[in-house]
């Protein structure tokens, strides 16, 4: 069903990604750790301003710090680990939600993709389809036939269940399942990105990188009153994002878009005028990975997101897009972090950073 002609490509991670966007939960707040030295020149000030004012807070920063670095150094292999022991022990409840099928996607977006592969502009009938945007270059638009939600929630849910490793997805979401662990890379995910967003990314986001996505990570994110209720305002480790709300029933809980990451001066949120977007059950956001956006708190019940951080090694290659240094690359397993040592040219793109 794919076309991958990457699956053998070599990817790596930027050295960056043990040092830089550490999430400090307590105070909101990402950082950079190169050495002790270094971080209490650039943080201690601001921490003290956010409430760290006594040695023990500070010890405990440095010992979270300290034990995030470390699992960022260890992730690979214990990913690779956490894979292997899913794939001896776990027995999926639905297994066909590990295929990708045309029947899983809601009537309106097999109507755009269409309208996409056939070279339609953003005139006339594809704009119109498309409909209003939710924010600033933010699209909201069915993806997924809400039969096929419940089903991959129940699968989620069970695997949730099991006694099989599970990994959180980042820093800043703790309750989660990283895809392809549970092996949903080779059979859904790819095929979804090549043949039915990478048509819609090359028409919205040609600036960007739209046109030449060749890699992803993609994960469940899970908010629960007893757990996760929102998401702080982050921007992405992608040139474009989509996130789907899968289920189930939840009250309040909408996204909200504020500026483009600046990469000299970080705007506050305090400062940011932001466009609230409702995430309704079944659609998708699509939106650019350097726009800053968050996620506000559930009020009540439990909803299950679709992530899928996608990545084009073009633009990365020139510009890490979380250190804003040319990248230094470390070798990685799978996708990694969409950094490759070739040129990647693709004929007849463009992908000029913005």
């Amino acid at each position: 069903m794919t076309n991958d002609n990457q699956v053998n490509r070599q990817y790596y991670i930027c050295d960056c990604f043990t040092t830089d966007n550490i999430f400090l939960e307590d105070y909101k707040l990402h950082v950079r750790f190169v050495s002790e030295q270094q971080f209490s020149l650039d943080y201690q000030a601001l921490l003290r301003r956010l409430g760290c004012v006594t040695e023990r807070q500070f010890e405990d920063v440095l010992n979270k710090i300290s034990e995030e670095v470390d699992r960022r150094r260890r992730l690979s292999v214990t990913s690779v680990e956490r894979a292997a022991a899913i794939r001896a022990s776990y027995r999926p409840l639905h297994p066909h939600v590990y295929s990708l099928q045309e029947s899983y996607f809601a009537p309106k977006f097999k109507q755009i993709v269409e309208l996409c592969r056939s070279g339609a502009d953003m005139e006339g009938g594809f704009s119109d389809l498309l409909g209003e945007e939710a924010a600033p270059r933010v699209y909201r638009f069915p993806v997924f036939e809400k039969s096929f939600c419940e089903e991959l929630v129940e699968e989620l849910e069970h695997f949730e269940r099991s006694s099989a490793p599970k990994g959180r997805p980042n820093t800043m979401n703790h309750y989660g399942i990283l895809l392809n662990e549970l092996g949903f890379d080779q059979g859904f995910i790819t095929p979804l990105r090549e043949l039915y967003l990478r048509p819609l990314t090359s028409l919205l986001y040609p600036d960007c990188g739209g046109r030449c996505l060749d890699s992803h990570k993609a994960f469940v994110v899970k908010y629960d009153m007893n757990q996760d209720l929102g998401l702080s305002y982050h921007y992405d480790n992608a040139e474009v994002t989509l996130n789907v709300s899968l289920g189930k029933d939840f009250t309040e809980g909408n996204l909200y878009f504020g500026d483009m990451r600046q990469v000299k001066h970080m705007v506050p949120l305090s400062e940011t005028e932001c466009s609230e977007v409702e995430h309704r059950v079944t659609e998708g956001l699509l939106h650019r990975g350097q726009h800053m956006h968050g996620a506000l708190p559930i009020s009540s019940g439990q909803r299950w997101n679709l992530i899928v951080w996608m990545r084009a090694s073009q633009e990365r290659n020139k510009l890490c897009p979380m250190c804003n240094r040319r990248p230094a690359l470390l070798e990685a397993e799978g996708y990694a972090d969409g950094f490759t040592k070739e040129s990647n040219a693709l004929h007849n793109t463009s992908c000029v950073l913005t």
